[in-house]
C-alpha cells in the first residue's frame, strides 16, 4: 500500500532480527493498549507522552507489537517506541543518537531512550525537543 512503512529487518545488538509492526492510521489500538496494559499509576505518564507525540507530529501511523506502542511516519519509519513496565515508562527514540542533545540511555545502534517514573519528567521541555527531532531523522524501517 502506498505510504506505508516497508517491513524490513533490523537487528538490535545480539538479538535476532525483528520485523517491524504493521502500521495503522487509527489511534484506537494505542488507546486500547493504554487502558488494558498500562498500570494505573503509570497511565498519566503514558497519556502525557502519547498526547505530546500526537500534538507535535502530524500524519502519524501507529502500532502495538510486543506489548509496546509504536509511532511512525511513512517517510522516516518507526520513530518512537513506548513501553510501560511496572515502575517506569521507557520512551525509545530509534534515531536518538542523532539528536541534540541525545536521550541519556542506550548504546545500541542509533537508538537512545529515557526512563520516566513521574509525570513531571514526561512534561520536561526536553521531551518535546526529542519528539520534534524524531520526525526528522531516519527511524526503524
Amino acid at each position: 500500500m502506498p505510504g506505508e512503512m516497508k517491513p524490513e529487518r533490523m537487528t538490535r545488538g545480539t538479538s535476532a532480527a525483528r520485523k517491524p509492526p504493521v502500521p495503522t492510521e487509527d489511534h484506537a489500538e494505542i488507546e486500547e493498549w493504554m487502558r488494558n496494559n498500562v498500570m494505573l499509576r503509570l497511565r498519566p505518564i503514558v497519556e502525557e507522552v502519547d498526547g505530546l507525540i500526537r500534538e507535535t507530529i502530524p500524519g502519524l501511523q501507529y502500532a502495538i507489537k510486543w506489548k509496546k506502542a509504536y509511532y511512525g511516519l511513512p517517510e522516516v519509519g518507526w520513530m518512537i517506541e513506548m513501553v510501560a513496565y511496572d515502575v517506569s515508562v521507557n520512551v525509545v527514540f530509534f534515531g536518538g543518537a542523532d539528536f541534540d542533545p541525545p536521550p541519556p540511555l542506550g548504546t545500541i545502534d542509533r537508538s537512545r531512550y529515557v526512563k520516566l517514573t513521574a509525570l513531571n519528567e514526561a512534561q520536561a521541555p526536553v521531551m518535546g525537543k526529542w519528539i520534534e527531532q524524531a520526525a526528522h531523522v531516519r527511524g526503524w524501517q
